[in-house]
This record gives C-alpha cells, structure tokens and sequence, in this order.
C-alpha cells in the first residue's frame, strides 16, 4: 500500500506559513493606527474611517513592483522591494490628494523561503512607517510549480482617504501655472525592462546601488504642504515617464512646458542615457529622470509651495510652466 500524501508532500510546507506570519506581526505592529479594529491574521481586517473627516471620500490604488523583482533575485538583495511596493500605490493615492490609511500586501512564490519572505514583508512594513499607514493584513501564497526557485511575485494595495471639497482633480489648473519638480531617488520602480537589457549589454556594478535604490514616499512632506498651500495637481512620474503621466491630471486643451535644464539630471541617468544609447524623447517616456512628483500651483504660491517641502528635508525645483495647448487634449513636453 503507498503512502499517504501530504500537503508538504505537494510542496505547500503550511507550519513554514505560519511561522513567518507570527514572524512579521511585530513589524505589522509598528505601522498601526488607531483606527485599526483588526489588523494581521483574521479573514478580514477592520479599520474606522479618521474621524476627523466630515465627507469623506474613500481614494484605492494597487500596483507591483515590476521587473525590478528581477534584479533583486539576481543581486539576492530583497530588504527594499517591500518599500517600492508601498511606495507605488500610496504616491499614486497622494495625487488626489488623499492621507493613506491601510496597506494590503500579496507575496506569491513556488516555495516559501521564510527569511527572504520576511525581508521583502519587513519593507513593506517600513514602507508603511514612511507613507503613515498601517500595515492592515495581505497574503502569502505558496504554489508549487508556477515560479522558477527562487522567485516571488508582489502585489500591493492601498486605500486612502480625503475631504470631499479637498480632493484635487486638476480642474482649476489653467495657463500661466507654475510646474514643480520634486525629485526622485533614482528610476524608483519603473523602466526596469530595459534597464536590465541596458546592463546586459554594459554591466557596470558601481551603478547597482542606485538601480536599486527604492521608491521615494511622497506622501508626509506633501499631505503636510497641502495644510499650508493651494495645490491644484499632482502627478506620480511612473511608467509613461514624464510626458505620459503629467498630462493625466491636465485639463484639456492644456500642455504642460517641462524645461530639462531646469534641474541636474542624476548621473545615473546619464549613465543609462549613455550606455544604452538611448534617445532623448525615450528617457523621458520611459523614466522619471530625476523627478518623481509634479506639482502645479499658481505662481504666486510657488514659493511657498518649495518652501514647505524644502523644509521637511525635500529637493524641488522649478521646471516648467502651463501653457495653452495646441490640440484638443492635455499634452506634455519636455525642452
């Protein structure tokens, strides 16, 4: 008579579960809020809505971390991938001007390798500490036979929350608008297909910690600018680079004028530009190239506005101006 399988059998080890869940609950500790009912290990997770918002208006985003994951699996570097992860979907819930409240996470690999699934998760957590939200629950999923060894899949998701009068649409944005750059901490999440090819072709390790060097979190400088002054847009420079993201929040027949020389690009840019050989109006579709948040306000509070953000310990620039456009819908250029 043969023996009896077992789920560990299969390649599902469910104790190894279980043990990094136990593993990760002091880190998911640390980002609680008080509104937070129920937090890691319940079917579901229960949280209030702050009670300091009179209409309040529920914001979500969900992202990954792209093929970055790649780069990390090959440099076995995984203790920052959890803070790009975060940092994707609480930037992208910034834009409507949104305070994020909880953060869900799903890990997804053939077998679960707990100390490297607590590295990535421990990031996620201290994602959580730098946007101010908690770490509300997620999910490890351990499936034999759909990943090579060694490899994990991320996904995120976020919900935020803003007053109804304070959402920012991009509505009042109209020409003569100032267009501020705040700048990014290298190519954050994006761009990492071809980054990869480019590093095939010229491997250069001295540029590796900058490759890899996570997301910037926008989020408590600008909830904090926003108390203070009159922003009338942001846009998260991600995949599309700055000509496809900026025109999102744009009214039609607007364009936004960015000028390139209106701030250092990052030498690790210019290396990518140079290795790569790749074109000009490529860099600035592909990658954010040194700027990861616009902000448009109207001229008379840009100052201000820089002032604020400079103040907790941001670089910003001034790049640009809103100018009429020329077509019927909002476009973006850079000069």
């Amino acid at each position: 008579m043969s023996k009896g399988l077992s789920y560990r059998d299969a390649g599902v080890d469910i104790d190894a579960g279980d043990a990094l869940v136990e593993a990760i609950k002091p880190f998911a500790r640390r980002t609680m809020r008080p509104e937070v009912m129920a937090g890691i290990g319940g079917f579901g997770a229960l949280c209030r809505i702050p009670k300091k918002y009179k209409q309040p208006i529920l914001v979500s985003g969900t992202d990954g971390v792209g093929t970055k994951l790649k780069l990390a699996f090959q440099l076995d570097r995984h203790d920052t991938v959890g803070i790009d992860l975060v940092a994707m979907s609480v930037n992208d819930v910034l834009v409507q001007g949104a305070e994020p409240l909880f953060f869900l996470d799903y890990f997804a690999c053939g077998k679960l390798e707990q100390g490297v699934a607590a590295q990535v998760i421990k990031g996620i957590a201290r994602g959580c500490e730098l946007a101010g939200c908690a770490l509300i629950g997620g999910e490890t999923a351990e499936m034999p036979g759909m990943y090579p060894a060694g490899e994990y899949d991320l996904a995120g998701f976020c919900v935020g929350v803003v007053e109804k009068t304070k959402i920012l649409d991009g509505k009042s944005i109209k020409r003569g608008d100032t267009i501020l750059g705040h700048a990014s901490s290298g190519p954050h999440s994006n761009g990492f297909s071809l980054i990869r090819k480019i590093l095939e072709r010229e491997p250069n390790s001295s540029f590796v910690d900058r490759l890899f060097e996570p997301t910037r979190i926008y989020v408590k400088p600008m909830l904090k600018a926003l108390k203070s002054v009159r922003i009338k847009g942001l846009a998260h420079i991600t995949g599309g680079g700055l000509t496809g993201n900026v025109p999102r929040i744009l009214p039609k027949k607007t364009r936004a004028v960015i000028r390139q020389a209106a701030w250092p690009r990052p030498e690790v840019f210019q290396w990518l530009q140079g290795a790569g050989n790749v074109a000009e109006d490529e860099m600035h579709r592909v990658f954010n190239c040194g700027i990861g948040m616009v902000v448009i306000v109207d001229p008379k509070d840009a100052k201000r506005a820089m002032s604020s953000l400079r103040a907790s310990g941001e670089t910003v620039y001034e790049i640009g101006v809103i100018e009429k456009g020329p077509g019927g819908e909002a476009d973006c250029i850079v000069v």
